[in-house]
């Protein structure tokens, strides 16, 4: 019998915990979490908010800590191994592949939006977009960049594609890298970095006052006051609660197989308890403390309530690569301002995408043999090839049907079926026992049957409400224009073809297993 190949581990406990907080901490922390809490009452939002990060994603954050060190003792660094050690049954292995279908097709468009704001961090220290101090001129600007629009600010898609091409060869440079080497040295750089960014330009927001003494209403506590007043009334609205639910699935990037993998590289006994408890708690400080007092005070503070709750509606990008930009123009030293607060939305996009890079790598290197160099080799050579459709598609909604499919409606779809498998199928006593042992705090007895009744009940509701409401009606292609209709095809085909490829992939792996068994 051959000797197996020694599991690569984490270098220190420091640098897993800030790893998994990096992989938590993402765009959404600064992007979406704010467009989420103006576009649902602010206030009223944040209530939901916290209800559920104590129902939700505590809860998942330990699950999916608990599965990935749980299958890690057998060596499985993805989902379907994983699966198939808690459930022992032929399909197990096939629904754990929908986490590496979600974690590539994230990775595919996120390397992209993730390289706008590494282009936007230079645009800034060059004062390149400083003479637009209008919404429509910054628009203008980004969508030239993004190639969506022709516009005398780029004439091609070059400079946005050769910084794709710098994002591109840095997350994998990384992967190629490793655990402990890789990894876990961006993280100890990365997020350290990303705090200190949040905390300078937090501050720098609180000091704004009121930029217009005519206009007093526009202020930095008007905009803080927006977010945390909350207007009871809007918790009689349903959407305001799925709002919230969802956001809890972007922040903690919990149902896309990542933390799975991190955990895997634990040894047996190693903490997962507080470790877990502390990247969620990690995150939320990055979302709720620096995220929640950068870009909408600001915004409040400079256009008024009414105008960044319209800037809002428009999306995660009119208020991060819009509204900010003029903000920055119209302050001292914005070179700086801004080329930090790209820089620091850059950090928490690299720190996610690896980390959805990792699970597929630790598939081909665990269940297909392959050594780090060929598997990272191959997982580039397949998103350098399916981002190109992103790129050049992007106008005609190539990147949202993606982004709904795999980075929205299939994150709650794979999260109720790691809780169903992990707290029903391997059963609720051996899933607290799995979760406790080793810890350095022992979790509250009160999590166990949030764990078992509540969080499956809550991600059932949210699965099938977003199925009828939002998923029927996409699929159907409602309101999408003709011009858009067959690149939409296009981005349902290249996620099959992903799809299928990931499934020939897990099959060939256990075929493999099994002739070698019977060897």
């Amino acid at each position: 019998m051959s000797e197996l190949k020694e599991r690569e581990e984490w270098g220190s406990k420091i640098g897993l915990i800030l790893a998994v907080a990096g992989n938590a901490v993402g765009l959404g922390n600064f992007l979406r979490f704010p467009v989420q809490a103006a576009q649902n009452g602010g206030g009223a939002f944040m209530i939901p908010y916290f209800l559920f990060f104590l129902l939700l994603g505590i809860p998942l954050m330990w699950i999916e800590w608990g599965i990935g060190r749980h299958g890690g003792k057998y060596r499985h660094g993805s989902a379907p191994g994983m699966f198939q050690v808690l459930w022992k049954h032929p399909i197990a292995k096939y629904f754990g592949a929908l986490g590496l279908v979600i974690s590539l097709v994230i990775m595919i468009y996120y390397t992209f939006i993730e390289s706008w704001t590494l282009a936007y961090s230079f645009f800034s220290l060059t004062k390149l977009y400083f003479d637009q101090t209008t919404f429509e001129g910054m628009t203008s600007f980004l969508t030239s960049y993004q190639g969506v629009t022709q516009s005398n600010h780029f004439d091609s898609l070059w400079p946005a594609y050769s910084i794709l091409l710098v994002t591109f060869v840095l997350n994998f440079w990384i992967l190629y890298r490793g655990i402990s080497r890789g990894i876990e040295k961006l993280a100890k750089i990365a997020m350290p970095l990303l705090l200190i960014f949040g905390i300078v330009l937090a501050i720098r927001v609180i000091t704004l006052g009121t930029p217009d003494p005519s206009q007093p209403e526009n202020s930095v506590w008007n905009g803080f006051g927006f977010i945390w007043n909350p207007n009871f009334e809007l918790l009689a609205n349903p959407s305001v609660w799925l709002a919230a639910a969802g956001q809890i699935f972007f922040t903690l990037s919990v149902g896309m197989g990542t933390i799975h993998a991190y955990a895997s590289y634990l040894k047996p006994k190693d903490d997962i308890a507080l470790s877990g408890l502390t990247t969620a708690s990690t995150n939320e400080f990055a979302e709720v403390v620096l995220g929640g007092s950068i870009a909408i005070p600001a915004a409040v503070a400079f256009f008024g309530v009414t105008m960044t709750t319209q800037i809002a509606m428009g999306g995660s990008f009119n208020l991060g690569f819009v509204s900010m930009p003029i903000i920055f123009t119209k302050i001292p030293f914005g070179e700086f301002f801004g080329f930090i607060w790209f820089l620091l939305l850059f950090f928490a996009g690299i720190t996610s995408s690896v980390a959805m890079g990792q699970p597929v790598i630790a598939f081909l290197e665990d269940e297909l043999g392959m050594d780090r160099k060929k598997a990272t080799m191959l997982l580039a050579l397949i998103v350098f090839i399916c981002v190109q459709f992103v790129v050049f598609f992007l106008k005609y909604g190539f990147l949202d049907e993606m982004d709904y499919w795999a980075g929205t409606f299939g994150l709650v779809v794979f999260a109720f079926l790691e809780t169903v498998i992990f707290m029903w199928v391997f059963d609720s006593k051996k899933a607290w026992e799995e979760m406790n042992m080793g810890g350095d705090i022992k979790i509250p007895i009160l999590f166990l049957y949030i764990m078992k009744y509540v969080t499956p009940v809550i991600l059932f509701v949210i699965m099938v409400w977003w199925a009828v409401v939002d998923a029927i009606p996409k699929l159907m292609l409602t309101g999408v224009s003709e011009e858009s209709v067959p690149y939409i095809w296009g981005a349902r085909l290249l996620m099959l073809a992903i799809s299928a490829l990931i499934l020939f992939l897990v099959k060939l792996a256990w075929d493999k297993k099994e002739a070698k068994a019977k060897a």
